[in-house]
C-alpha cells in the first residue's frame, strides 16, 4: 500500500467505522490474565476477578472469623452472588492484593465461586492499611485486642501520633489511648480479652495493678469467680489498698443511739470528722484534722484551758 493511501483521511475514517461495527474487546470489563499488566485504576466500575489471583491483605487486623456467620454468608453468595464488591489494589505479576472484603472473599471461595466483583484502587501501603482499619472499626468487627494492635501498628509502622490516628479513624484520642494501654497486659490476659472471656472494662480495671504478675493473678481470680466489672473494681481496690479493705472487712458493730447523737453533734460543732468508740461507758473520742486551721478550730472549741493544760 502506498504512502498516499495510508495518509488518506477517508481510509482512516473507514477503519474507524469498521472498528465500531466489529469491536475487538468484550463489552463487560474483565480482569487481565496473569501474563498481562495490571490495568489502570477503575473508579467505581467493578471487575470480575479470579479469586485465585487475589492475595490476602497483609495489613488485616482481624484474626478471628465467626465460622457460622461465614457459612451463612457463603450460602447467601451461592444463592444471590456478592452484593457489594470487594476492594483490591494492583500487585505483582498480574495479581491483586486485598484491601477490604476478606469475609466476602473467603465466603465466595466456600460457595465455589471462581470470580468475585472487585474495584481496583491504586493506593499506597499507608492508605491501604488505613482503609482496612477504618472499615473494620466502622463495622465493629474487631475485638479490643485487635483494635489495640491495629493502632499500635499505625504508630509503629507509619509513625502516626494518637492525634493523627484519631483524625484518620474518626475515633476519640482518649479511646485510642485506652486501647493501646491493653498491650501492657500479660500475654495470657490478652488472650482472655481476645477470646471474650474478659471484657474491655475488666481489662482497664486490671491495668490499675502495678506488675504483670499481679495483673495475671487477679485475672485468674476474676475468671474463676466470674466477677463483674464492678466486682472487679472492688477486688482490685482491695489489692491496691489492703488497709481500707481490712477496715471494710471488720464486722459492723451496733452503735448506741445516744453515742451516735453525741458524735453527730460534735461533727456539726467542729465541722470535722469525729468518731466515738464506746464500750459500756468507756472509750475514746477521735477528732481528725487536715491542717493547722482545723487544729486551731479544735483548740478554740475546747477552750484556752485545754490549750494551757
Amino acid at each position: 500500500m502506498s504512502t498516499s493511501h495510508q495518509n488518506d483521511p477517508k481510509r482512516r475514517a473507514l477503519g474507524k467505522g469498521l472498528e465500531s461495527l466489529l469491536p475487538s474487546r468484550p463489552s463487560a470489563p474483565v480482569a487481565p490474565s496473569p501474563a498481562k499488566a495490571i490495568p489502570a485504576v477503575v473508579h467505581g466500575t467493578p471487575l470480575e476477578i479470579d479469586v485465585d489471583l487475589i492475595d490476602r491483605n497483609e495489613f488485616q487486623t482481624r484474626t478471628h472469623f465467626d465460622e457460622a456467620k461465614l457459612e451463612e454468608l457463603a450460602s447467601s453468595i451461592a444463592a444471590t452472588g456478592v452484593v457489594q464488591p470487594i476492594v483490591v489494589r494492583p500487585g505483582n505479576n498480574g495479581r491483586y492484593r486485598l484491601i477490604m472484603g476478606e469475609r466476602r472473599l473467603l465466603a465466595s471461595k466456600k460457595a465455589g465461586k471462581s470470580t468475585i466483583p472487585a474495584i481496583v484502587r491504586d493506593v499506597s501501603n499507608v492508605q491501604a492499611m488505613e482503609m482496612t482499619i477504618v472499615e473494620n472499626l466502622q463495622r465493629a468487627d474487631l475485638n479490643p485486642m485487635e483494635q489495640a494492635r491495629a493502632y499500635e501498628r499505625l504508630s509503629r509502622d507509619f509513625h502516626m501520633t494518637q492525634e493523627q490516628m484519631a483524625t484518620r479513624t474518626g475515633k476519640d484520642r482518649a479511646s485510642i489511648s485506652n486501647f493501646l494501654r491493653l498491650l501492657r497486659l500479660p500475654e495470657s490476659v490478652q488472650k482472655s480479652v481476645e477470646a471474650g472471656e474478659l471484657s474491655f472494662g475488666h481489662a482497664r480495671v486490671l491495668l490499675g495493678l502495678d506488675s504483670p504478675e499481679a495483673i495475671a493473678a487477679a485475672a485468674q481470680k476474676v475468671l474463676a469467680l466470674h466477677l463483674s466489672v464492678r466486682m472487679t473494681e472492688n477486688y482490685v481496690q482491695g489489692i491496691m489498698n489492703p488497709e481500707s479493705k481490712a477496715k471494710s472487712d471488720k464486722p459492723v458493730v451496733a452503735v448506741d443511739p445516744n453515742v451516735r447523737e453525741a458524735q453527730e453533734q460534735l461533727r456539726r460543732s467542729l465541722g470535722l470528722k469525729v468518731s466515738i468508740e464506746d464500750k459500756k461507758g468507756r472509750g475514746r473520742v477521735i477528732i481528725e484534722y487536715s491542717g493547722i486551721e482545723d487544729f486551731d478550730a479544735i483548740l478554740t472549741a475546747l477552750g484556752d484551758r485545754a490549750y494551757k493544760a
